[in-house]
């Protein structure tokens, strides 16, 4: 009897270290990218793009709770917006010269600010060669407000806008489509989604651009 007690007891006391060695994420929240070329997509239209179109994107961290660097960074967002030499997403060719401005929230202090550019450039990891500029501006985040969970709508200052939807059966055109291109980095649950809008007005990548009416967004969470 006292030797099945105590293996009982080592037994509980193994599950117990198991478990406090499991440790909960550092940060968590919702992320949203958008492409200027279609993600969810037949390959009759994604060869017809590839090489030329889908070296601009927008990545976007919301972050819900959590620390970075040990820096608490609750209720915060990011944006790294970049501009490539190659069709961001492309398995069988990297873009080599990816260049990006990072947008931080105007919510953030100082030690805040450096923390989500860190965020930033280790989230985004080789998809960054080069932060061109950082700028600060007030952000309006919202994502996956519809029940399918593809909404979004994006407002950092006068540098950014960006409007999601879910998709519709007019948005289906040669009725094969599917994810041509994986999300550009680590994220759960990833849905595509239609982008309505999807706007640039920096000077920095010197480029600017508004898209209207893509299948080139994906919307998903994260937790590191």
């Amino acid at each position: 009897m006292k030797t099945r007690l105590t293996l009982a007891i080592i037994a509980l006391a193994a599950v117990t270290s198991f478990a406090g060695s499991i440790t909960a994420p550092r940060i968590s929240g919702n992320y949203l990218e958008v492409r200027s070329c279609d993600v969810y997509t037949g390959p009759c239209f994604a060869n017809a793009e590839m090489g030329l179109d889908g070296k601009e994107g927008m990545l976007v961290w919301s972050i819900r709770e959590g620390t970075w660097n040990g820096v608490g960074l609750d209720g915060l967002s990011v944006m790294a917006v970049i501009r490539a030499d190659g069709t961001l997403g492309d398995l069988n060719y990297q873009p080599r010269a990816g260049k990006a401005v990072l947008i931080v929230d105007a919510k953030a202090d100082s030690q805040q600010e450096n923390a989500l550019k860190d965020f930033a450039t280790k989230m985004a990891g080789k998809l960054i060669k080069e932060v061109t500029a950082v700028k600060v501006a007030s952000m309006d985040v919202q994502m996956g407000h519809c029940k399918a969970g593809s909404c979004a709508k994006i407002k950092a200052g006068n540098l950014v806008q960006i409007s999601t939807r879910c998709f519709g059966d007019n948005d289906h055109v040669c009725g094969n489509e599917d994810r041509f291109y994986p999300p550009l980095t680590n994220v759960d649950g990833a849905l595509p989604a239609f982008t309505e809008l999807a706007s640039f007005a920096g000077r920095e990548l010197n480029l600017t651009w508004q898209m209207t009416d893509k299948r080139s967004a994906y919307l998903g969470t994260f937790a590191r």
